[in-house]
């Protein structure tokens, strides 16, 4: 498992937590209602950090952003999901996370609809 940790660094005079989530392994996570500016920290169980992305711009105007892992960097893309997004985790404010199960958008971006799937388990 590996918590994906976001942070909105200019808020606030120490930064503001958007959502700590964890979930399985994955080298791309789709974020929910992203500030616009994120800094984010990929770790294991242990707190051993596996991947960073620091001060990540909004480029877009956009009700996702696809978080992706490369190495130990992780890079940011403001997006409308398609249906190739269907089934990635999304991270919502909060931290909770969820499966991304459809999207629609109206041409304009005007409107949209979506729904996700939530899972828990207690061990």
């Amino acid at each position: 498992m590996q918590y994906w940790t976001v942070w909105y660094p200019k808020a606030a005079s120490t930064g503001l937590l958007v959502g700590r989530g964890l979930i399985d392994p994955t080298d791309k996570l789709l974020l929910h209602s992203a500030p616009p500016v994120v800094t984010v920290e990929v770790t294991d169980e242990s707190g051993k950090r596996l991947a960073y992305g620091k001060d990540l711009e909004k480029s877009a105007d956009s009700p996702m952003c696809l978080l992706v892992r490369d190495g130990d960097s992780i890079t940011r893309q403001d997006l409308w999901p398609t249906e190739d997004h269907n089934g990635m985790v999304v991270l919502l404010p909060g931290g909770e996370a969820a499966l991304l199960q459809s999207w629609w958008n109206a041409e304009d971006k005007k409107s949209w609809r979506w729904s996700v799937e939530f899972y828990n388990e207690i061990e």
